[in-house]
């Protein structure tokens, strides 16, 4: 699910405030922002962010469970669904205060 919203001065700052916690792949190096939904390290929200002029974009999915690579490269992620959509409307509610 993407999501644009006014680009807020500090990214990392106003994502933490949503309740992520910054995320370094250890595979690629590259930071998204996670958040939890148990004691387990999944299932997670996920979120990519893009920052450009004054738009911020956000790619969210929720990882179900870890990926499994191999022959094909499996991944969990529900990219729609209520779940999804709930979550995004909580970060932008939460974004706009």
């Amino acid at each position: 699910m993407k999501i644009r919203v006014s680009r807020p001065s500090n990214t990392l700052v106003a994502i933490r405030r949503c309740g992520y916690a910054q995320f370094r792949d250890p595979r690629s190096g590259e930071f998204s922002y996670t958040r939890r939904l148990g004691t387990g390290f999944y299932p997670r929200f996920h979120l990519y962010t893009e920052e450009h002029d004054d738009v911020l974009v956000l790619n969210l999915h929720l990882d179900q469970k870890q990926p499994s690579y191999g022959v094909g490269h499996m991944h969990s992620g529900e990219y729609e669904g209520s779940t999804v959509e709930n979550e995004g409307a909580r970060i932008v509610a939460s974004l706009s205060q």
